[in-house]
């Protein structure tokens, strides 16, 4: 993967930019999305933040070594920190961390989201807690995807200010994946409940040494998997 050629991760997050936004990256890594989203013509202009100085270095390699300093400002800071009012952020990326993280990063930089219209979300793991951060903070969800790329599910949560109610379920599965119930989330899906499944005969192995909490929530979650696939 570099500027020219995307993973087909970062191409699917791309595809949920809108034309001519002013995009904050954060956590940008190399600044790859940036880069390739500049050069094709997609993007207004840039920010990306990292808050590591290694790939910040690399990040400013990459925006130098293809002329685009005038519209791509890499800067190291932590989170939304990376964002300045002049920049007049339209849509803000987050991509490849926990969705913890992403919770933290955004509950951090609330000040900084006035104005933004777009948020493209690829979390690593967590993605309740992430839809029910964007739930409890005024934000809708526009857009959902699941796919597979080198062994690992991902999955990009798009969403947009606007008032939601998701059930549990919405929350756990996705409420526009859930609907929609495509072949890469059946699989996704199918997999997690062989995984739940073993790990419920675990738990009944180790029998007193599993809190009964922790062992009624996966209970509940491989009920919810066999009802959603059904």
């Amino acid at each position: 993967m570099n500027e020219h050629t995307l993973s087909m991760r970062l191409e699917r997050v791309a595809a949920y930019v809108p034309h001519g936004a002013r995009l904050a990256d954060i956590g940008s890594d190399h600044g790859y999305l940036p880069v390739a989203l500049m050069r094709r013509g997609l993007i207004a202009c840039a920010v990306a933040g990292e808050v590591a100085p290694t790939p910040y270095a690399s990040a400013q390699r990459n925006v130098r070594k293809h002329g685009l300093q005038a519209h791509i400002a890499v800067r190291l800071a932590d989170g939304l920190a990376a964002i300045e009012a002049d920049d007049r952020v339209s849509v803000i990326s987050l991509c490849g961390m926990g969705g913890e993280t992403m919770c933290e990063i955004l509950q951090a930089g609330k000040a900084r989201l006035a104005g933004v219209t777009r948020l493209v979300l690829q979390p690593n793991g967590a993605e309740p807690e992430l839809r029910q951060w964007l739930m409890g903070n005024g934000y809708r969800i526009v857009a959902e995807e699941v796919l597979r790329e080198n062994r690992f599910d991902y999955e990009i949560i798009v969403a947009e200010p606007g008032a939601a109610a998701y059930s549990p379920e919405q929350l756990y599965f996705g409420p526009l994946l859930m609907q929609e119930k495509g072949p890469a989330f059946r699989v996704k899906w199918q997999r997690m409940l062989k995984q739940k499944q073993q790990t419920l005969a675990n738990f009944q192995r180790a029998r007193d040494t599993v809190p009964l909490a922790k062992v009624e929530a996966f209970n509940q979650q491989a009920t919810w998997i066999i009802q959603v696939l059904a």
